[in-house]
C-alpha cells in the first residue's frame, strides 16, 4: 500500500528536483533536459492558474488530434471502400469487354485468359489471316499493370518471345 507523503514533503521534493542537475529524459524522441527547465507541480492540490493554462492547452491540442484522426479514419475507410468497388468494376469489365459492339476488334480474333493478361488477340483470325498478335491488359481508372504483368510486357517489347511446337 503506496502512502501519503505529507504536502509539506511533496513541495520539498519538487523543490529539491527544481534545484537538482538530474535530467529528464523523453521516451519517444530521447531527448534529455534538465529538469530545472519543466514545470513541476503538485498534482495532489487544484492546479494554479497558470498550470491550469497549460493543462487545457494540451487537452485542446489533444482533442484536436484525435479530431484529425477520426477524419482520416473516415477518409481510409470512404477509400478503402471506393477502391473495393472499383477493383470489382475493373474485374468484371475485363471479363466482358471484348463483347461489346464498340470494341472494335472481331470476337473470333479474342481468347479470354483472365490471368496474368485479360485477352489475348490474333489479329486478323476471323479473316483466316493473322498478321500480328496482341497481348492485352484491361484497366479501369487508375489502375496500373501488377509486377508479373510489367514483366510480360517488358518480353514483349525486349522480342523475347517463342513460338513452341510439342
Amino acid at each position: 500500500m503506496k502512502q501519503k507523503l505529507p504536502l509539506t514533503e511533496i513541495s520539498d521534493l519538487i523543490k529539491s528536483l527544481q534545484d537538482s542537475k538530474l535530467n529528464a529524459k523523453c521516451r519517444h524522441c530521447g531527448t534529455s533536459s534538465s529538469l530545472s527547465k519543466y514545470i513541476l507541480f503538485d498534482g495532489t492540490k487544484d492546479f494554479s492558474e497558470d498550470i491550469q493554462k497549460i493543462v487545457d492547452k494540451y487537452e485542446t491540442s489533444l482533442q484536436e488530434k484525435h479530431d484529425t484522426l477520426d477524419k482520416q479514419i473516415l477518409r481510409t475507410d470512404a477509400g478503402a471502400e471506393q477502391k473495393a468497388i472499383d477493383v470489382g468494376f475493373g474485374k468484371t469489365m475485363e471479363k466482358i469487354i471484348h463483347l461489346h459492339k464498340d470494341f472494335g476488334i472481331p470476337l473470333d480474333d479474342c481468347r479470354f485468359l483472365a490471368e496474368p493478361l485479360d485477352v489475348i488477340v490474333f489479329n486478323g483470325s476471323s479473316k483466316n489471316k493473322v498478321d500480328h498478335i496482341t497481348f492485352m491488359e484491361i484497366k479501369t481508372g487508375a489502375a496500373r499493370l501488377n509486377a508479373h504483368q510489367k514483366m510480360i510486357r517488358d518480353a514483349v517489347q525486349d522480342n523475347n518471345v517463342l513460338v513452341e511446337k510439342l
